[in-house]
C-alpha cells in the first residue's frame, strides 16, 4: 500500500502575510550567444529566480521552481540564443505558467562578457571585459525584458583642470607670452586634472522585442566617460588615452548626461515607456570618498527633457 506524501508547501501558513519575492539565487548555467558566421560566445551566467507568494500559501515549492529553471536554462545551453535577455524572459514566462498561485515571476542574470577590440593608437588586438546584466519580469499583462552592462573607463575632473589652466596662464603671462599665443596653447594642450577610474552602468527595459544590441549598450556607456580604457596599452596608446581624457574632462553628473545623449542617439526607436537606468560612480583619486550620480527615467520623459533644452 502506497502512502501519498503531504503537500506541506500548499498548506496555509501560521502567519498569513504575502511575500513579494521567494526563490533561489546563485544558480550558475552556461548560455550560448549566436554570432553571424562565427562560433557562439559562451557565457558562465549566474541567475536569480523569484516568484511572488500569496498570503494563503505556506511555500513556493522550490523543487518545482528549480525544475522549471533548469529545464529552461539547460535548453538554452543546448541551443544558441540571439539575445541573452530572452533566456530570462522565457524562464519567467514558464514560471508564471507553472505556478497557478503566482502573479509575477522574475529572472535575472549576470555574466562576464569578453569583446575583442583594437588599441586606439597602436591598433593591436586586445580583449575587453564587461559585466553584463539581463532580467525579465512576467505578469498577466505581459513580459518586460532588460539588458545592460557595467563598464569601466576614465574620467578627469574639470574643476582641478580649471585651476591648473589658471596657473599655467599666469606663468605664461609672467613670461610675457602674447595673449593670443596663450589662448592657442591652452586650447590645444589640455592641462592636468585629477583623474580616476569610472564605473558606468546602463540598462534598458522594455516590453516585447525592443531590438537593443548589447554591443551598442556597452559602447554608449563607455563613451559617456572622458576616455575609454584598454587592457593592453603601449606608450602611444597611453598617451592617446591621457590626451583624450583631459580633452574631455567630466564631472560624474556630466557622464550620466552624456549617457542620456548617447541613449537618445543610439536607441531612438525605443518606445516612450522603455525604462532607462543610467549611473556613474568614480573612484576618486585625491579624495577618500567616491562620487556617484544616477537617473532612472522613461524614454518619453528623456526625449522631452533633452529636446526641451
Amino acid at each position: 500500500m502506497s502512502h501519498q506524501l503531504p503537500d506541506v508547501q500548499a498548506t496555509a501558513p501560521e502567519v498569513t502575510v504575502g511575500l513579494s519575492q521567494v526563490g533561489v539565487t546563485d544558480v550558475t548555467k552556461l548560455v550560448k550567444i549566436a554570432r553571424d558566421g562565427k562560433r557562439p560566445l559562451i557565457l558562465m551566467a549566474e541567475f536569480e529566480v523569484f516568484v511572488d507568494l500569496p498570503s494563503w500559501r505556506k511555500g513556493a515549492d522550490m523543487s518545482r521552481n528549480m525544475e522549471v529553471i533548469d529545464e529552461t536554462l539547460e535548453a538554452a545551453t543546448r541551443e544558441e540564443v540571439d539575445r541573452v535577455e530572452d533566456v530570462c524572459g522565457d524562464a519567467a514566462e514558464r514560471l508564471l505558467e507553472k505556478h497557478d498561485y503566482t502573479s509575477r515571476a522574475e529572472v535575472s542574470m549576470q555574466a562576464e562578457f569578453m569583446r575583442r577590440e583594437q588599441t586606439p593608437a597602436t591598433d593591436r588586438e586586445t580583449q575587453h571585459t564587461v559585466d553584463i546584466v539581463a532580467s525579465a519580469t512576467a505578469t498577466e499583462e505581459g513580459t518586460r525584458e532588460e539588458i545592460g552592462a557595467h563598464v569601466v573607463g576614465m574620467t578627469v575632473c574639470p574643476c582641478s583642470q580649471g585651476m591648473s589652466a589658471a596657473r599655467a596662464k599666469q606663468k605664461l603671462e609672467d613670461l610675457e607670452i602674447a595673449e593670443a599665443k596663450i589662448t592657442e596653447f591652452l586650447n590645444e594642450i589640455p592641462q592636468p586634472g585629477h583623474s580616476q577610474r569610472g564605473h558606468a552602468t546602463l540598462t534598458i527595459e522594455a516590453a516585447g522585442d525592443p531590438e537593443v544590441d548589447l554591443n551598442d549598450v556597452i559602447d554608449v556607456a563607455r563613451d559617456a566617460m572622458s576616455a575609454r580604457t584598454y587592457n593592453l596599452a603601449k606608450r602611444p596608446d597611453e598617451d592617446h588615452m591621457t590626451f583624450e581624457a583631459h580633452s574631455d574632462a567630466k564631472f560624474v553628473e556630466d557622464c550620466v548626461r552624456s549617457m542620456a545623449e548617447g541613449v537618445l542617439e543610439q536607441f531612438d526607436h525605443l518606445p516612450d515607456d522603455a525604462v532607462i537606468t543610467m549611473s556613474q560612480s568614480n573612484d576618486e583619486s585625491i579624495h577618500q570618498h567616491n562620487a556617484h550620480a544616477e537617473r532612472i527615467v522613461e524614454m518619453g520623459t528623456l526625449r522631452e527633457e533633452v529636446n526641451g533644452n
